[in-house]
């Protein structure tokens, strides 16, 4: 029996969200047999540009229509490793915590195990956890699937409730987007709690530059060290009413 579960898509150093919903569950699920999305936060994410405005970091990756994000691969990570050391260059100088949050960088593109932009951002995901002392119980759908045996799926909200169900979740808990995909009266015919997170903005000064909201970790970390980023974490990760 699990008491809390959250399932999530395997976004590249993700906003501080995410981060929230990883400290406010037990256990999670990357979902990561979903379809690739082109233009979507799984290769790419937003940091300020040194100029007064934001700009995507990105990686480029190899996909096909109807490709899944585990079959989506990473064409060549020591360039993208480059292109967005050099994206970052400009918080030198500026941002109080520069060189840790390059070396988390550095860290995710390490070493990988296979060349999936789901593996890459696992990693990224993992690599901040530990940085922000924060538990990473998180585990690939992918890994699990034929383990799981779920029903077949019928909605695109009947994923987490189907995952929730085999594993024995009391509580399932969202981001707060995504409500909308969700059908209330199924969860309560499972006795699953359908939670959503209740997320405040994290404020922070950015030097000469002006704050941007809901920036990449990256962002956050540039400016912020670990442990007022895990304190935030822990002192104003709610669930809505």
């Amino acid at each position: 029996m699990i008491n809390t579960l959250g399932v999530m898509q395997p976004y590249f150093f993700p906003y501080l969200g995410y981060f929230q919903l990883i400290a406010a569950v037990e256990r999670g699920v990357i979902f990561d047999t979903a379809q690739y999305g082109r233009k979507s936060w799984m290769n790419r994410n937003r940091v300020l540009d040194g100029k007064g405005g934001w700009q995507y970091i990105n990686v480029p990756v190899s996909s096909t229509l109807g490709t899944s994000i585990k079959a989506t691969t990473v064409i060549d990570h020591s360039m993208a490793l480059q292109r967005i050391l050099g994206q970052l260059e400009h918080y030198r100088g500026k941002a109080p915590h520069y060189q840790k949050t390059r070396e988390l960088v550095r860290s995710a593109f390490a070493l990988p195990q296979d060349t999936s932009i789901s593996e890459l951002n696992t990693r990224s995901l993992r690599v901040t956890c530990d940085y922000l002392g924060l538990t990473f119980g998180w585990t690939p759908f992918s890994a699990m699937e034929r383990e799981l045996q779920l029903p077949p799926i019928q909605h695109p909200g009947q994923w987490a409730l189907e995952i929730s169900s085999t594993l024995g979740a009391r509580r399932y808990i969202n981001a707060p987007g995504g409500r909308d995909i969700f059908i209330a009266s199924e969860w309560q015919e499972r006795g699953i709690e359908l939670r959503f997170l209740d997320l405040t903005p994290f404020v922070y000064s950015t030097g000469p530059y002006p704050f941007i909201e809901n920036l990449s970790i990256l962002d956050v970390l540039m400016w912020n060290p670990p442990d007022d980023v895990a304190a935030y974490i822990r002192e104003n990760t709610r669930l809505a009413c």
